[in-house]
């Protein structure tokens, strides 16, 4: 299980929060004994973008040797 305030992995396209797969959020409530996670998604300076009610299998926590990649909101508002 996931605990809280670990950031995570969004492994789908969220569309309608305008969040895609990869982008990274932090858990801030666990569900049912990580059955399903709150998930807050910020930009880098603070500004919350979505808070979000995912199951397990939408989130993963990150592995060792990844690197975060940055992407415009406004390219894709």
């Amino acid at each position: 299980m996931i605990e809280e305030l670990a950031d995570v992995i969004l492994t789908c396209d969220l569309p309608e929060h305008g969040l895609a797969r990869g982008d990274i959020g932090t858990i801030v409530l666990i569900h049912k004994g990580g059955k399903g996670y709150e998930v807050e998604f910020t930009t880098l300076d603070g500004e919350t973008i979505a808070i979000v009610t995912l199951t397990a299998d939408q989130v993963r926590p990150s592995k060792q040797r990844e690197i975060a990649h940055v992407r415009d909101l406004g390219a894709n508002a």
